[in-house]
């Protein structure tokens, strides 16, 4: 009896820990939190307010500054080991269109990320950016492709992480181009409706 009562109070211990789920978020510097305090990044936020809802998930934030498509494809099969997430969160290209880099790589870097995501049993959201508009030609064909990139490989998608701070130089730092901390909760607004419907 006293086995059985012991075993019970185990179990019941560890369910919270068993049940929950992560949301895994690979970005770049626009998801860590850059020039900001870690924990004001919106992914962090995220966090609180699932918290809050009381939502059973967890954020694991592997968000670096300066990341590529590349890099988050190099990294994203171990993170899939070790976080075992429910939700993949790909915010990632930024840098890829600052440095010119071939749009045709970038697009199979979040197509094998996604994909990966799927086969671990992840569901997926992939979130756009968008780049000046002096880029021409190569910026239009850059904003397209994170949809197109989507649909192929069934994810859900966000078009524009920045949507609702873009058009208000006063969420910008000095550097035009990473968010205040005052920008994040509205990052995290703008990204709640497309995540919403992926937490089951």
């Amino acid at each position: 009896m006293r086995i059985t009562l012991l075993l019970f109070a185990l179990l019941f211990s560890a369910t919270p820990a068993l049940a929950a789920k992560t949301i895994l978020v690979m970005g770049d510097s626009l998801s860590a939190g850059y020039g900001i305090r870690p924990e004001q990044a919106w992914p962090v936020l995220l966090e609180k307010r699932l918290s809050e809802k009381h939502a059973d998930y967890s954020v694991a934030n592997l968000s670096i500054s300066g990341e590529t498509t590349a890099g988050g494809r190099a990294r994203l099969p171990d993170a899939l080991r070790q976080h075992k997430p429910a939700l993949v969160v790909i915010a990632l290209g930024a840098n890829d269109g600052l440095r010119g880099l071939p749009l045709v790589q970038m697009r199979d870097n979040l197509a094998v990320m996604l994909d990966e995501a799927h086969a671990a049993g992840a569901r997926t959201l992939l979130i756009g950016m968008r780049l000046p508009p002096n880029y021409g030609p190569y910026a239009e064909e850059f904003a397209t492709s994170f949809g197109e990139t989507a649909k192929a490989r069934k994810s859900a998608k966000l078009d524009f992480l920045l949507a609702p701070i873009a058009a208000e130089r006063r969420f910008f730092q000095a550097d035009n181009l990473h968010p205040t901390a005052e920008a994040q909760p509205l990052i995290l607004d703008g990204v709640w409706p497309g995540l919403q419907p992926l937490l089951k």
